[in-house]
């Protein structure tokens, strides 16, 4: 029986692992050697392109991984750090004895293109390649999209019927295989692995755990808000989920607090499980199954405002990036209207990063980003109508770079998907014409706490001291409140940047013309 490499690409976990769980029921497969790559040509690693708070995410999650498979299953993680394309076939290599290759299935493009590479190089090597479709996602996208009666959905009543054709439905809803039980009895091979860390072939791509420990230091990010690894993405789906069902049962989004809990500026009013979704420290399956479990018998909300209709949106946006050419960009996508953003203002968009535009809800969420590697998905809808249609005119790709590189949820089908909604040139967008008030007030639909207004505080010392009734709009308030409240608009924070009733009128007009133009 051969060895099988087990790389982890996207699925930084032990329970619901198809990977480990076939593996185990494989004749062919005497033991496994468990691999993660740090992929340098995605920026691993590397601060400038992925932030220190994403960065951090990671390195934790392996970390935990890394302990998980040693204490349940007294084996190790290798993780390699370089090019997958090079890594991988050496490391088929350097083995000799490995006669499979499995990793978990990603949808993008790059991701396709790696495997297809690797699969050619290793099999010369007579190792056989499987990608396991459903570990990132509930539906196989590939088989789906491939199906004759496949549209691209644009709404949730699409999703379900794709959903439902897919998966078949029972009194109690759609036929979502449950999550695997643990992958009990797999053998690791601790010899080879020792051999292969000291392998001089390989000496310059191995990380060890203590480095990986000693690289989290580095970074000097504090004590992150969401640590990374499937032992704390249980823990808080047991808390946030499992053990609330009134809370599952009675979720409704968009009516989430988009300032956090009331009180807690840190904690999210939402689950705050994406970071370990996107990551592949918690499985898709299991959430579902944890909420289905609680909707059992209940009263409860339907998608798509329920968490099972999130993560049916979720299975929608992954379908789109598969089937739609050039998800990622604004040229050559059918679901994106050709939209004459303004020329890129470097001043404008870095006032929107850094949260310096003058408009305490929106730096207030950008400063949250930057800090925690988070924000409410409300908030998410304000800070993205902000940059693009609401006021600043800018090209939502800017937008879509920063959340890519900050959010330690970030999700190539996701990030893109949301962009291309809130700029509001996707074919399921919301009517251009609705533009957040980026100085909202408790009744807006962005449902903000502004009777204490401790979320602005807490992100925008600066404004600790001011009287709720301006602190959203502080530029409005007499020159004696400013003072008496110790920040002096346009000194101690910024004026706003633009006019907001004034942008907003221009960039209607700019988006009709473009539409104009496109019929």
């Amino acid at each position: 029986m051969s060895t099988a490499i087990v790389w982890l690409r996207n699925t930084l976990r032990v329970h619901d692992n198809p990977l480990l769980d076939w593996a185990h029921g494989s004749e062919e497969i005497g033991s496994v050697i468990p691999v993660f790559v740090l992929d340098t040509d995605r920026g691993m690693g590397e601060e400038e392109q992925i932030g220190p708070n994403r960065m951090r995410f990671l390195y934790d999650s392996l970390a935990d991984l890394s302990d998980r498979l040693r204490r349940e299953y007294s084996a190790r993680l290798l993780v390699l750090e370089g090019r997958p394309e090079v890594a991988i076939p050496l490391l088929a290599e350097e083995m000799g004895s490995a006669g499979w290759l499995l990793c978990d299935y990603q949808a993008d493009p790059k991701s396709r293109r790696q495997i297809g590479e690797i699969e050619a190089s290793v099999s010369e090597m007579g190792v056989q390649t499987k990608v396991f479709p459903s570990v990132s996602t509930i539906l196989d996208i590939e088989d789906t999209i491939a199906k004759s009666d496949f549209r691209d959905p644009k709404s949730s009543s699409d999703i379900g019927a794709i959903m439902g054709r897919n998966l078949g439905e029972g009194p109690d809803g759609y036929l979502v295989p449950p999550p695997l039980g643990p992958a009990e009895g797999v053998k690791f091979e601790a010899a080879e692995f020792d051999s292969l860390t000291g392998s001089e072939s390989l000496s310059g791509l191995v990380v060890t755990r203590e480095e990986i420990s000693q690289r989290v230091d580095d970074l000097d990010t504090g004590e992150p808000y969401f640590p990374g690894g499937e032992s704390e993405a249980l823990d808080r789906m047991r808390r946030k989920v499992s053990d609330r069902p009134d809370f599952v049962n009675g979720f409704s989004k968009p009516s989430t607090m988009s300032t956090n809990e009331t009180g807690n500026p840190l904690e999210p009013s939402t689950t705050g499980l994406s970071p370990y979704l996107s990551t592949g420290c918690l499985s898709v399956r299991k959430v579902w199954d944890e909420c289905h479990k609680a909707n059992l018998g209940s009263d409860h909300t339907k998608p798509p405002q329920s968490l099972i209709g999130q993560l049916m949106f979720r299975e929608m946006f992954y379908l789109l990036s598969r089937s739609v050419e050039n998800w990622d960009d604004d040229v050559g996508n059918s679901n994106c209207k050709p939209i004459e953003w303004g020329e890129h203002d470097e001043e404008l968009v870095s006032a929107w990063e850094e949260g310096m535009t003058g408009f305490p809800y929106i730096d207030a969420m950008m400063r949250q980003l930057d800090a925690t590697g988070w924000m409410h998905h409300l908030g998410r809808h304000a800070v993205s109508c902000f940059l693009t249609r609401g006021q600043l005119w800018q090209n939502w790709k800017h937008g879509r770079d920063v959340f890519d590189r900050k959010l330690v949820d970030s999700d190539w089908a996701l990030n893109n998907g949301n962009w291309l909604w809130l700029a509001g040139v996707a074919p399921f967008s919301m009517p251009y014409y609705r533009v957040y008030n980026p100085c909202p007030d408790s009744k807006s639909s962005l449902n903000v706490e502004a009777r204490e207004a401790s979320f602005i505080r807490h992100w925008i010392p600066e404004l600790a001291s001011f009287p709720s009734r301006y602190i959203f709009e502080p530029h409005l308030a007499p020159e004696h409140v400013q003072e008496e409240a110790g920040c002096v608009i346009g000194t101690d924070y910024p004026s706003p940047i633009v006019d907001r009733k004034e942008s907003r009128r221009v960039n209607l007009d700019l988006f009709k013309e473009s539409l104009s133009r496109i019929a």
